[in-house]
C-alpha cells in the first residue's frame, strides 16, 4: 500500500541523493578554495623553477617537483606491467579454485593496508635487505608495491566487463588465447585499466609515509643525479614546511599544496582525455 504519490516519492529520493552528493562535494570544494586563495599569491615562474634557499624559507620548490615526477614515473614503470599481467592471468588464465580466491582476498586486503606499513616494508626490504639505500629506486619500488592492488583490481574488473561473445568470436576464427586477449579484449578494457592507473598515480603522488622511509630528503637544494640518489618530493616537502621549519610563511605551505594538487589534477585530466578517446573508439 502506497502512502505517497510515485512522483512525490521520486522527488524525495532525488532530493536525498542531491543532498548526499552536496555533503560530499562541498567540503572538497571548500578545501580547494582555501588552498587556491591562500597559495595562489606565491605561485610564480621563480617559485616553480628555482632551488630552495635559507633552509626552505625562500626560493622555489623545483627539486621537489622533479623528485615527485621521478617517483611517479618509476612507480608506473614497475607497477603497471606487473599489475596488468597479473590481472590478465587472474581473469583469463587461472581457474576458479581456493588458491585464486585466496589471491583475490589478499589483493583486496592489501589495498586497505595503511601506507606507513608499506613504508616500513620498503625500508626493510629495499633499503636494508637489498641494500639500495634511501634512493629513488627504493622509493619507486615501495610505491609500486603499494599501488599494485589498485591496478590489479581495476584492470581485472575492466577485463571481466568485456562480453564473452568477443572471446568466442575470436576463438571461432582460429585465434589463440593470447591473440584473443591482445586484439579482442585488451583494447576494449583499456578505459577501465586507465582508470586504475589514474587512481594509482594520484595515490603515489600524494603519499608521504612510504617515501619518508625510503627516499625523501629533508633539504636537498639540487637535482638527483641517478636513481640511487635521494630526492625531495612535494608531499614530504609540504610536511616539513608545515611541521619542521620555524618562521616559514604560511603562503609557502599553501603554495606547495596548490602545486601538488595541480599536478595531480593535470595528470588526472590528461588520463581522462585518453580514456575518453579510447572509450569512444571502442564501443559495443
Amino acid at each position: 500500500m502506497r502512502f505517497l504519490n510515485p512522483k512525490v516519492e521520486e522527488k524525495i529520493v532525488f532530493l536525498s541523493l542531491f543532498l548526499s552528493t552536496l555533503v560530499i562535494v562541498a567540503p572538497v570544494i571548500l578545501v580547494i578554495g582555501i588552498i587556491v586563495s591562500r597559495g595562489l599569491s606565491v605561485i610564480s615562474w621563480q617559485f616553480l623553477t628555482t632551488m630552495p634557499r635559507m633552509g626552505m624559507r625562500a626560493g622555489g620548490i623545483f627539486p621537489a617537483i622533479v623528485g615527485t615526477v621521478y617517483l611517479v614515473g618509476g612507480t608506473l614503470l614497475f607497477a603497471l606491467p606487473v599489475g596488468i599481467f597479473s590481472a590478465i592471468y587472474l581473469s583469463e588464465y587461472s581457474k576458479r579454485n581456493w588458491l585464486t580466491r585466496l589471491i583475490e582476498l589478499a589483493i583486496v586486503n592489501l589495498a586497505g593496508v595503511p601506507s606507513v606499513v608499506y613504508g616500513l616494508f620498503g625500508l626493510g626490504l629495499f633499503v636494508v635487505f637489498l641494500r639500495l639505500g634511501a634512493s629513488i629506486l627504493a622509493g619507486s619500488l615501495t610505491l609500486a608495491v603499494m599501488v599494485l592492488p589498485v591496478i590489479i583490481t581495476a584492470s581485472r574488473e575492466a577485463l571481466q566487463s568485456v562480453p564473452k561473445s568477443f572471446r568466442e568470436v575470436s576463438y571461432s576464427l582460429g585465434a589463440t588465447r593470447w591473440q584473443t586477449i591482445r586484439h579482442a579484449v585488451l583494447p576494449h578494457a583499456l578505459p577501465g585499466i586507465l582508470t586504475g592507473t589514474v587512481l594509482s598515480i594520484s595515490r603515489a603522488a600524494g603519499e608521504t609515509a612510504p617515501i619518508l622511509f625510503t627516499v625523501a630528503a629533508f633539504y636537498l637544494p639540487r637535482l638527483p643525479n641517478s636513481i640511487f640518489d635521494q630526492a625531495m618530493a612535494l608531499p614530504y616537502h609540504l610536511y616539513v614546511l608545515s611541521t619542521q621549519v620555524p618562521n616559514v610563511r604560511i603562503e609557502l605551505q599553501y603554495g606547495t599544496a596548490l602545486v601538488l594538487v595541480g599536478l595531480i589534477v593535470i595528470t588526472n585530466l590528461f588520463a581522462a582525455v585518453i580514456r575518453s578517446y579510447f572509450r569512444v573508439r571502442k564501443q559495443w
